[in-house]
C-alpha cells in the first residue's frame, strides 16, 4: 500500500506543473475569482469540486437559451443540446464550438476526461461515452459552473 501511495503521489507531482503551465486567455489571481465567484462556483471552477446531484438550479431549465462560463462567461452550451440524464447534473450532448477544451482525469475511480471552459480553465464537468444520438456523448456538467442566459 505504501508504495501504491508513493507511486500516485509522484505521479501527482510531476503531473501539477503540466496542468499549472497551460495558459489561457483570462487568467486572475486567487483573490479575483473569489471576489468574482461565489463560493460553490469558486469551488467547483478553480478547485475542481463536484456540487451534489440534483441541487443544481439548472437542472429543471427548460427555456430556449444559452449556458455560458460562470468564470468568463464564454458561451459553452446551447439549450437545444441538453437533455435529462437522469444523472442529477445538467447534462448536454454537445459543447458550442471553441467553447471548452478536455484533458484525462486519472483519478482513484479510473481515466476520465475532464470538461473545461477554453478560455478561462474553469472546470465543468467530464464527458462520457454513454449520451444520445447523434453524439453518443454526455457532457456532465456543474450546474456552478454555469450561468443560463434566455433567448
Amino acid at each position: 500500500m505504501h508504495r501504491r501511495l508513493f507511486l500516485l503521489s509522484t505521479a501527482a507531482i510531476f503531473a501539477a506543473p503540466a496542468i499549472a503551465a497551460e495558459s489561457f486567455e483570462v487568467t486572475l489571481t486567487e483573490a479575483e475569482w473569489r471576489a468574482r465567484l461565489d463560493d460553490l462556483a469558486y469551488r467547483v471552477l478553480r478547485e475542481e469540486e463536484t456540487e451534489r446531484p440534483g441541487t443544481s438550479r439548472l437542472n429543471d431549465e427548460k427555456r430556449a437559451g444559452t449556458y455560458h462560463c460562470a468564470g468568463c462567461d464564454l458561451p459553452a452550451f446551447a439549450s437545444d443540446t441538453k437533455y435529462d440524464s437522469g444523472t442529477g447534473w445538467p447534462s448536454f450532448w454537445e459543447p458550442l464550438p471553441n467553447a471548452i477544451g478536455t484533458r484525462e482525469d486519472g483519478g482513484l475511480f479510473g481515466a476520465r476526461t475532464e470538461v473545461h471552459c477554453r478560455r478561462c480553465g474553469g472546470h465543468f464537468g467530464h464527458v462520457f461515452n454513454d449520451g444520445p444520438k447523434p453524439t453518443g456523448l454526455r457532457y456532465c456538467m456543474n450546474g456552478a459552473a454555469l450561468v443560463f442566459k434566455p433567448a
